[in-house]
């Protein structure tokens, strides 16, 4: 199975170009299964049902989150309107499964593609972000429950050395460790030594005229006096991020990781 996973996807320019060059890449790289990070689809905050399910008809199967899921409160309508069905778009949204198990939403989804069975989690980190339960915890007790081999992790972290850390506690055991958030990709793709794929940040999929996805005079304006500013998507140099893994269908093992970044 070939696997293509898509970086942060920030607002209506993370949108458009998706649309504009998703088709092409599943061709040209052989791609079986499309995921992505859409927590901030919508104008950089957070996802609305509506703009999933545009992402979904655009060819994406699964949709990760994670510190600003729920910016768009439908999503919590969203996440309830499940009602048993385990297939249909809103439960291929997922939010970090070390939430709260109280709360609306899962964090894995158990799917089949080319009729090869496959598993997402999604996960978020500890270290600036909130106290939420132990994503190494977690994703041992979630690892209990799969039956699947290709099962890819996104974590949705700040700190390099926390994603990292989860990357070499689940090598052997799943077939990618993703991270997401940042928005900076970085240069450290690699299959580790028991056949897990890694990388520390995919990238932001958006407009890199920016800071980290905002209009750059704005986050300038911020550091400079400390002021609060309404925050606003920039609009130029948009790019796609996003990491190609070739699986091994029997044993999950990944074979090759390739990064890619296209405007």
């Amino acid at each position: 199975m070939r696997i293509l996973f898509i970086g942060d996807v920030f607002g209506r320019p993370g949108r458009t170009i998706v649309r504009e060059r998703l088709k092409e890449l599943v061709r040209e790289h052989g791609i079986d299964l499309v995921l992505a990070n859409g927590e901030n689809a919508a104008a950089g905050f957070g996802i609305t049902p509506a703009l999933a399910e545009d992402l979904f008809d655009l060819g994406i199967d699964v949709l990760t989150t994670g510190n600003h899921v729920w910016d768009k409160r439908e999503i919590v309508d969203y996440f309830q309107s499940v009602d048993g069905d385990a297939h249909g778009p809103a439960r291929r949204v997922l939010r970090p499964a070390n939430y709260a198990p109280d709360l609306p939403g899962r964090g894995v989804y158990e799917g089949r593609k080319n009729d090869v069975p496959y598993a997402v989690i999604n996960l978020q980190g500890r270290i600036f972000k909130a106290s939420n339960e132990d994503p190494f915890r977690t994703a041992d007790r979630l690892l209990n429950q799969l039956k699947t081999k290709i099962i890819l992790v996104d974590i949705h972290a700040e700190a390099t050395s926390e994603k990292i850390a989860l990357g070499w506690y689940l090598d052997g055991r799943v077939t990618a460790v993703v991270g997401t958030h940042t928005h900076i990709p970085t240069a450290d793709e690699r299959v580790l030594p028991g056949g897990t794929a890694y990388i520390t940040d995919v990238g932001m999929t958006g407009p890199y005229e920016s800071v980290i996805g905002v209009k750059k005079e704005l986050i300038i304006g911020r550091f400079l006096n400390n002021m609060p500013v309404r925050f606003e998507p920039a609009t130029g140099d948009i790019r796609l991020c996003a990491v190609v893994i070739e699986s091994d269908d029997v044993t999950g093992k990944a074979r090759s990781i390739q990064r890619i970044m296209v405007s």
